[in-house]
């Protein structure tokens, strides 16, 4: 396995440690986490925003990653491509707890659009894959844009609102329950 760099150790510890604490980490939770100085980490990093905004753009990087890989698998159909194309989650980020972004809208906004931003873009293989199931006739024609705004407009709200910590529901079940009935509406 490839040594990661500096940059990418300190956003895999931040993502451990949010994870641990939510918006409330501070350096020098990462700094030990890393077992490393925070002087190390202040000179890839200015502070904990500009930490925070790399960490969105790495996370959603590790899920186009994954995302490839699921369009690679030959050993899918175009349905179960959909399916977990629409729910991917890296491996290691499963256990992440998603729900605290919500928190990000009034303390951090400029991160917060830069997490719309990035579920807003990079939807033409998923849309792609369903025009190709529509002509398949695996799935019903369906306008797409009502499709991908339906998709986006559920994961704004669960950054938005803390309507899954009140009802104990853990960021990647949600995920997958709106895939499931994403699915079930497309599926002839």
């Amino acid at each position: 396995m490839d040594q990661l760099s500096v940059k990418e150790r300190i956003l895999e510890a931040t993502i451990t440690v949010f994870n641990q604490k939510g918006l409330k980490f501070t350096m020098d939770d990462i700094a030990k986490e890393l077992s490393m100085s925070k002087k190390t980490i202040y000179t890839v990093f200015r502070d904990k925003e500009s930490m925070f905004y790399a960490m969105v753009d790495y996370c959603f990087d590790k899920i186009k990653d994954s995302e490839k890989q699921v369009l690679q698998d030959k050993t899918l159909d175009t349905k179960e491509r959909l399916r977990r194309l629409l729910g991917v989650l890296p491996d290691g980020y499963k256990d992440i707890d998603f729900r605290q972004l919500y928190l990000l809208k009034d303390r951090y906004p400029k991160i917060y659009k830069k997490v719309e931003e990035r579920l807003e873009n990079g939807w033409e293989t998923t849309i792609s894959l369903i025009e190709q199931g529509i002509q398949e006739g695996v799935f019903r024609p369906i306008h797409i844009q009502v499709l991908k705004t339906m998709f986006e407009a559920t994961l704004e709200q669960f950054f938005q609102r803390d309507i899954l910590i009140h009802n104990g529901i853990s960021y990647s079940d949600a995920l997958e329950e709106v895939v499931s009935i994403l699915m079930q509406g497309i599926v002839k």
